[in-house]
């Protein structure tokens, strides 16, 4: 009998590249890409051949930016909303 692969902290922090990262979110490779080019999203890391890598938290923001854009936000306002998020943080 094999055992069920239960969901663990490894599993939290599994590291997906692009495609799989897009897949994850519901979201287009190609609007990946973009949201990348746009600066509203950073990988978590690359492979050693330089493919950009995402984790959990990458994907949660890449679905906040997927329905807040969906609700009518234009992506340049997400965008700011996040930048001022981070200034925020600074202080």
């Amino acid at each position: 009998m094999r055992k069920r692969k239960s969901k663990t902290d490894s599993d939290a922090h599994k590291l997906l590249r692009i495609g799989q990262a897009a897949e994850a979110a519901g979201v287009s490779k190609q609007t990946l890409q973009y949201y990348l080019m746009v600066g509203l999203l950073e990988p978590c890391g690359r492979t050693p051949s330089g493919q950009q890598l995402f984790d959990s938290k990458n994907i949660e923001r890449i679905q906040l930016i997927k329905r807040l854009n969906e609700g009518g936000y234009p992506l340049r306002e997400i965008r700011e909303i996040f930048l001022r998020g981070k200034e925020v943080k600074k202080l």
